[in-house]
């Protein structure tokens, strides 16, 4: 890539500027290289110069001075630069020679870190995904795409809780509450039959009751009520994975909460915690009988605190935490235990964790990201410490926690599904145990309908594509830790910020070129690039600037830095558009201007394809 090209350029010469004074190169001197705000400070620049400072003790400006005539005379970073300026109180200002940036191939650097498991989605399959659960899938499959494109190698996986809490509400109400409400699919009846024994347990004790008896029965696995309770999450599990489908959202490998119970990995786990003597048995107070993970600041702590409970890994009654599964499945996932699952095909290309199946090659991550919202930090963090205390701080230091912000709904949206806005609240947060929100599947009909509402015509991409594009994007382009609060009209704005938006300009290169080639394609002649408006030097600045973008989001796992750099390019590419003739152009400037069209159509799908969007070469 362009950055790294010219980082080596100039580390070489500061290393032989160093070497001729006799002074060593700084092990922490680290040589980066940004593109400036502003167009007139260059294209690049770096403030090498004043890191220099000290070990050469002279001010950074004559430092700056001194690099520059050396790579003058080392030939401007290989032929890159046109020209390079010391600018104070210490910056060097790269102007690139944009021809034989062109004619250069630039490629990403090759990625050390290993094998990567990503964990998303992991939906409770007790009924049906809501667009709390899209915007984790969104963010995972991104991410999953992103670490690809930069060269990792990627595995991923979605976690089954088919021995918890909710999943045992669903059954409750299944096998006590009589409900009948006409659906076309199992998980929307769940939906609201989960709702309904919610509103249940308030009054009637003894239903509330029979919740412990469903986990415990979940748990066992060998009677009525766990083949139930099977059936009921296989049934939802195939649902969800109909409705990621839609969002171009696949998964590698079905994990199984009740494969890591019933095989034994717990119990492995479990022997390994006791060996240490952060894990005990509380023997008195209100945690008497529970197996305990001990915190390093559990002397000084309030008992009755808030977390207390999240400690817990084995509850008095034996039934096990989410947070002991949690931490058995990620001994698993970087091959820390002496024991492997079994598999079995749950769909075309699509492996499940399964008793009767057989050996195959999962797990044994260098990198694990888990993608849940922020609500689960705390959990998280406990998996992390069960690593350090059992010895592996290496592994304790892979673990990476993606954490993001719920999704609400705009008083516009709400009304659009019918909920009581009359509070007048800025966004109606959504509630499953009152069965308030809007499913995955509904909000695409809903969707697909206001997209052809608005489309000019219908003779490219099909609207439910076009929706489901929309709806990703907007999950998408929030900073992490904001709240969305969707809003349905805003998420298919043909302007601004939404993934429209970029397919619209994504399609017109693809128009312009296509145009051209009809009329015979000039050969591009990188001599005209020299001769630039400046809504084209503006654009291809930004498109040389790609690959940087594309490392740092995945250092960063910031998939919504890949939506703001996408963003600024389609706009860019339409002021382009409107400011400098493309097809009206003529000779070398034509050739030019279509060679540019070109490279951003080019980065433009790359980058629409990271994000999960189509590339369309008509709307």
């Amino acid at each position: 890539m362009i950055s790294q090209t010219l980082v080596a350029h100039i580390e070489q010469s500061v290393k032989g500027w160093l070497r001729e004074l006799g002074l060593e190169y700084p092990g922490h001197l680290t040589v980066y290289v940004e593109q400036p705000a502003h167009l007139e400070h260059g294209d690049y620049a770096t403030n090498i110069a004043m890191q220099l400072a000290k070990v050469m003790r002279r001010p950074p400006l004559q430092i700056a001075e001194g690099l520059k005539e050396r790579l003058e005379k080392n030939g401007l970073l290989g032929g890159l630069a046109r020209s390079v300026e010391a600018a104070p109180p210490g910056f060097l200002n790269l102007r690139l020679d944009w021809g034989q940036w062109a004619r250069t191939a630039f490629s990403l650097p090759a990625n050390p870190d290993g094998k990567a498991v990503v964990e998303h989605t992991s939906i409770n399959p007790n009924k049906s995904a809501h667009i709390g659960h899209l915007r984790n899938a969104c963010i995972g499959d991104t991410l999953v795409r992103l670490l690809r494109r930069v060269g990792h190698e990627v595995e991923v996986h979605n976690y089954i809780d088919d021995l918890g809490n909710q999943l045992a509400d669903t059954v409750v109400g299944l096998l006590h509450v009589p409900l009948q409400r006409t659906h076309t699919r199992f998980g929307d009846y769940c939906w609201d039959l989960y709702a309904q024994v919610n509103k249940a347990y308030e009054t009637d004790t003894e239903l509330a009751g029979r919740r412990a008896e469903v986990l415990h029965a979940l748990e066992e696995g060998d009677g009525n009520v766990s083949w139930v309770g099977l059936t009921v999450a296989e049934r939802i599990v195939r649902e969800h994975l109909e409705e990621m489908e839609a969002f171009g959202i696949r998964y590698d490998l079905l994990v199984w909460e009740s494969s890591i119970v019933r095989e034994g990995f717990w119990a492995s786990a479990f022997e390994l915690l006791k060996s240490t003597p952060q894990f005990y048995r509380e023997t008195s107070g209100k945690l008497e009988g529970c197996w305990v993970l001990r915190q390093p600041d559990s002397e000084a702590e309030d008992r009755e605190a808030e977390h207390q409970t999240d400690k817990v890994l084995v509850r008095s009654n034996g039934i096990l935490t989410y947070t002991a599964k949690d931490i058995a499945y990620h001994l698993w996932k970087f091959g820390l235990l002496n024991k492997d699952f079994r598999y079995k095909r749950f769909s075309d290309a699509l492996s499940s964790t399964h008793l009767t199946g057989t050996e195959a090659a999962y797990g044994h991550a260098d990198l694990v990201i888990n993608v849940i919202d922020y609500r689960q930090q705390y959990p998280q963090a406990m998996v992390k410490q069960a690593l350090e205390v059992l010895g592996y701080p290496e592994q304790a230091g892979k673990l990476r926690h993606v954490s993001y912000g719920v999704v609400s709904l705009s008083p516009s949206a709400a009304e659009e599904l019918g909920i009581d806005t009359s509070s007048g609240k800025a966004s109606y947060a959504m509630s499953g145990r009152q069965g308030i929100g809007i499913k995955v599947a509904e909000l695409l009909d809903l969707m697909e309908g206001v997209i052809e509402d608005k489309r000019p015509e219908r003779e490219g991409l099909p609207g439910r594509q076009i929706a489901a594009a929309a709806i990703r994007y907007y999950l998408l382009r929030f900073a992490l830790s904001t709240e969305v609060v969707f809003d349905i009209q805003q998420a298919t704005e043909i302007t601004g910020n939404t993934g429209v938006y970029l397919m619209y300009a994504h399609a017109r290169a693809a128009s312009i070129l296509s145009r051209a080639e009809a009329d015979g394609v000039d050969a591009f002649a990188p001599g005209a690039l020299d001769r630039i408006e400046k809504a084209e030097y503006a654009l291809l600045r930004h498109v040389a600037n790609w690959q940087d973008e594309l490392l740092a989001a995945s250092r960063d796992l910031a998939p919504n830095a890949i939506c703001n750099y996408a963003h600024e390019l389609a706009t860019l590419f339409n002021n382009f558009y409107a400011a400098c003739p493309i097809l009206k152009a003529e000779g070398d400037i034509r050739a030019a201007r279509l060679w540019l069209t070109s490279r951003f159509r080019e980065t433009i799908a790359d980058a629409l394809d990271v994000l999960g969007l189509p590339a369309p070469i008509r709307m």
